[in-house]
């Protein structure tokens, strides 16, 4: 029998000046990570010969001229441009958001033709990417203009997965910003996700209130009580398990997230900061409800480490395992669905 090909997985190399070209060749340094997947990196030769020296890594690779000639057991390189831009470690520029988001275009373009299975995406800085040809705050919103479906910004961990109603969004503009069309949208991308991604057949799925104590029944604030129970209510009556609105400092504090398969919070920090809390180190940011799997790990560029060689690897690390088992995930979701007697084999 013919053996299956290796998944290809696609690297972007993300800010230069920052860590992430470190934590991705970290992460092949173990040679037997090469048994798992092929790699693609997505930058020039001269750059990545430049990180291994500048940072004394123990890695071999090989330059190809495109994607789809990528060369399984190999560490590959596609020369995306040229020249050799100046890497100075730790310094916010615009040339280092430019060569970012150059790896990241051709990266997306690969994916989008097939080149390559998965993406993981290096961290990038979102202010020295703005241009005229690029306007979004980050990663997620070029994909979802990119890639086919509805982005959704997943934390996840094997025990702790959360997704947000607004990411990106100004605190001041969160409450406006939830609607009872929103929640619905986000809540069953995640539990689609849930399904599909992580093979969870009837995902349990609770929601953090807007206000602090998600109200107190209107003492503080109207949007849980307008917005929120009506919303949770409805879902629930059509056969969603979906809960909540819960108090986000006693649902974290005690452990009650132990008990779903994901969470549902309201802006940005309110999910990130207990999420990193609990998981950094070995979280990853998913990008769920997408035709193609991108996940990335769940730091920045940390400027003030980089070129240093203490960057740890471990959240890249995690980032590639959970890109290669979304997209196995997705390929067993996909021939269970078509087999509706092999439904069974899914998760609870």
């Amino acid at each position: 029998m013919k053996e299956k090909a290796k998944i290809k997985l696609g690297i972007s190399i993300g800010d230069l000046n920052g860590i992430g070209g470190e934590v991705a060749l970290k992460t092949f340094e173990d040679s037997r990570m090469l048994d798992f997947c092929t790699p693609v990196i997505f930058a020039s030769n001269k750059t990545i010969s430049h990180l291994k020296s500048t940072l004394q890594l123990d890695i071999q690779f090989t330059g190809i001229p495109e994607p789809s000639k990528a060369i399984d057991g190999k560490i590959n390189v596609v020369n995306v441009w040229k020249e050799s831009p100046e890497i100075r470690f730790g310094v916010e520029e615009k040339q280092a958001g430019t060569y970012a988001i150059k790896s990241l275009r051709a990266a997306v373009n690969a994916l989008k033709k097939d080149d390559i299975d998965v993406l993981v995406t290096a961290p990038i800085n979102k202010k020295n990417i703005q241009d005229k040809d690029y306007g979004f705050p980050g990663h997620t919103d070029y994909l979802a203009q990119q890639l086919e479906g509805d982005s959704l910004m997943f934390m996840v961990t094997d025990k702790l997965k959360v997704g947000l109603l607004t990411d990106h969004v100004a605190v001041k503009d969160v409450a406006d910003a939830i609607t009872p069309e929103l929640i619905r949208k986000k809540v069953m991308l995640i539990q689609q996700s849930l399904k599909m991604d992580f093979g969870i057949r009837k995902p349990r799925i609770a929601v953090l209130g807007i206000n602090p104590h998600s109200g107190d029944d209107g003492v503080i604030g109207q949007e849980d009580e307008q917005v929120m129970k009506p919303t949770i209510k409805a879902l629930f009556n059509e056969g969603h398990l979906v809960y909540g609105p819960y108090a986000a400092d006693g649902f974290f504090g005690s452990a009650t997230y132990l008990q779903f398969d994901g969470v549902v919070a309201a802006y940005h920090d309110q999910g990130l900061i207990p999420f990193k809390t609990l998981s950094f180190g070995k979280g990853v940011n998913y990008t769920a409800g997408l035709s193609k799997v991108r996940t990335s790990p769940d730091h920045g560029t940390a400027l003030d480490i980089a070129g240093k060689g203490v960057a740890d690897e471990s959240s890249f690390k995690e980032a590639v395992y959970m890109a290669l088992q979304i997209f196995k995930n997705r390929e067993e979701y996909r021939e269970l669905t078509a087999n509706p007697l092999k439904k069974q084999k899914l998760k609870r």
